[in-house]
């Protein structure tokens, strides 16, 4: 799939493991010279590495849930990883099957904030204001 420079987000689902631990699903997908990666956000802190195609990564944050940038090589199939908690009383490695879900990407871009929105209608409100002044002003003076 070839994906433009940019940022997005897809949805990816999980199987493996206990069935305890989640991933945060959208995550966020970024593109950089034709690479994609994808932030793997689980929902526990105690994930000190993750081993993708045999090539270990480690999380890319210190507070809160374990989060860790992986390359994404393929969408809609599965791909094997493995993530290592550290939860129970000695660290396990645990497998799992992650599958990115290419009808689901959607560009960040695409979704408007409201800040552009509300400046306009403000500018648009005040020259409205001073349109409506204008003329007032102007009656007023055809008056006298």
């Amino acid at each position: 799939m070839d994906l433009a420079d940019g940022t997005y987000t897809v949805e990816i689902s999980m199987e493996g493991g206990t069935g305890r631990a989640s991933i945060t699903s959208p995550a966020a997908l970024t593109v950089e010279n034709g690479t994609a990666t994808v932030q793997i956000e689980w929902s526990s802190s105690h994930y000190d590495y993750m081993i993708v195609d045999e090539e270990k990564y480690l999380p890319v944050n210190e507070d809160g849930n374990s989060v860790f940038e992986i390359p994404v090589t393929t969408f809609d199939a599965e791909i094997t990883v493995i993530a290592d908690t550290t939860a129970m009383s000695t660290p396990h490695e645990i497998e799992y099957t992650l599958v990115f879900d290419s009808a689901s990407i959607a560009s960040e871009s695409n979704s408007l904030s409201p800040g552009p929105i509300i400046g306009a209608v403000l500018v648009l409100l005040l020259l409205c204001t001073a349109v409506v002044m204008t003329f007032r002003r102007k009656r007023k003076e055809a008056r006298r």
